[in-house]
């Protein structure tokens, strides 16, 4: 288009239609630089770009809203990143796998995802009242999520990246172990139910009282034999071992591992790097602990 993009913020203040039409020249590597310039802007003026995402130019708007979510999703790249270096062993897995949706999806706010949460586990409270053992405990949640919520494992696609991010998994429904059993903690936590990830090798469980239970499979309760069946599949015997309560860098760890294969299968060389550099930074921080 031959423009002088080292105008760009002069032009961007006093003529947003010369803005525009650089952002709708038809020519990529135009609007790439143009949105770069931007973006180096908003380092030091990010109310600059919320200003003209707000503008009247559809065009302006589209790509200063696109800047402002992957400046956003960069920043919460950055704190998960120091959450794996700092967060030792006792960090909070819920506010870690919020944190992860915003650096894994551009745009996304949870805090929508993380009220309608809370609504389920009030809308839980009132119900659980008449449970009298834990039994009675894990069946009315699975009750409550699977059959009315409706939340069930995703056995069509299960190597799909929104079967891991919450906020995926609240709008649609399905997930996987993992992500199934992380919803079933947070509901269950805003009921007063302890509830515990079991780290077993091949299928992500949970743990309530002295019960183990399949999120997976709408809560069903799984006995011992259930449990020795599990792992005669991958050729294991059952051990104490397996059936210790997961860590929350252990369950990070182990999300993040899905994720990772899922990128690998996608060839997604940018977001494998991302996360081996998370794996990286967690199994730094327990070595040193």
């Amino acid at each position: 288009m031959g423009a002088n993009l080292s105008l760009l913020d002069t032009m961007m203040v006093a003529n947003e239609e010369a803005l525009a039409k650089l952002l709708s020249d038809d020519d990529p590597s135009t609007v790439m630089l143009v949105k770069e310039q931007l973006a180096a802007m908003a380092e030091d003026n990010p109310g600059l770009v919320v200003d003209l995402a707000n503008g009247a130019s559809p065009a302006i708007q589209r790509h200063a809203g696109e800047i402002l979510a992957d400046l956003q999703a960069r920043d919460a790249r950055g704190d998960f990143l120091l959450l794996c270096h700092l967060g030792g062993d006792r960090f909070d897995i819920e506010r870690a796998a919020w944190l992860l949706a915003r650096a894994l999806l551009p745009g996304v706010t949870t805090a929508p995802f993380e009220e309608k949460v809370n609504e389920w586990g009030i809308e839980f409270l009132s119900r659980i009242h008449c449970a009298a053992t834990n039994r009675d405990r894990i069946r009315f949640l699975g009750e409550f999520l699977s059959r009315e919520l409706r939340f069930r494992g995703n056995s069509d696609c299960y190597y799909c990246e929104d079967n891991s991010l919450l906020p995926r998994l609240v709008s649609t429904r399905m997930g996987i172990p993992i992500s199934l059993t992380l919803l079933y903690i947070m509901v269950g936590s805003r009921a007063g139910m302890k509830i515990q990830g079991i780290n077993l090798p091949g299928h992500f469980i949970a743990k309530h009282g002295d019960l183990f239970f399949d999120p997976f499979h709408g809560g069903r309760i799984l006995e011992r034999d259930d449990l020795r069946r599990l792992l005669s599949r991958q050729g294991l015997e059952l051990k104490e071992s397996h059936l210790l309560p997961a860590w929350p860098r252990q369950f990070l760890m182990r999300m993040l591992a899905n994720l990772l294969y899922v990128y690998d299968l996608d060839g997604d060389s940018a977001r494998n790097a991302l996360v081996k550099s998370w794996m990286d930074a967690l199994a730094c921080g327990l070595s040193t602990k």
